[in-house]
């Protein structure tokens, strides 16, 4: 499964999309699911790049840091490098600890390694959302901020 398109079903896509919203109906941060072939520069498409970094530049290129409490979370794969990273932006960064992601990421990598990708991103994105609302619970006047379709590079 290397291609981007086969890595999840339309049916698969919105699971996820569904996850999304109800992770959000708990939190005011704001989550967004990231998937591509490769970590490659925007700058230079043939140039192999750190995941993580490329993560940083798909969080600004999707407007991530444009939530109003800065609580904006973004979920990258890129699928044939095998990579996953989960990225919050500085209103959650400042709160939590360094650790905050990992169980979260030990959810998805667990259920990627047993071929369900689905599963592993809705159960991922549901942690997520649980995590949140620890520091940013759900407000009666919040706003969806960011889209919640997966978007694909």
């Amino acid at each position: 499964m290397s291609k981007v398109e086969d890595f999840l079903t339309s049916e698969e896509e919105a699971a996820i999309i569904e996850a999304i919203r109800i992770a959000e109906k708990n939190t005011s941060g704001e989550i967004r699911v990231h998937l591509e072939p490769t970590s490659t520069s925007a700058e230079e498409p043939n140039e192999h790049i750190d995941a993580f970094d490329r993560a940083a530049e798909v969080f600004d290129m999707l407007n991530m840091d444009n939530t109003k409490e800065g609580n904006g979370v973004l979920i990258y794969v890129a699928v044939q490098d095998r990579t996953l990273v989960i990225m919050g932006d500085k209103g959650i960064n400042d709160i939590v600890g360094q650790n905050f992601w990992e169980s979260t990421k030990d959810i998805i990598i667990n259920h990627f390694k047993n071929g369900d990708m689905k599963q592993g991103l809705v159960e991922g994105i549901l942690k997520a959302g649980e995590q949140l609302k620890k520091h940013f619970p759900y407000q009666k006047d919040d706003k969806n901020e960011l889209s919640n379709d997966i978007s694909v590079g």
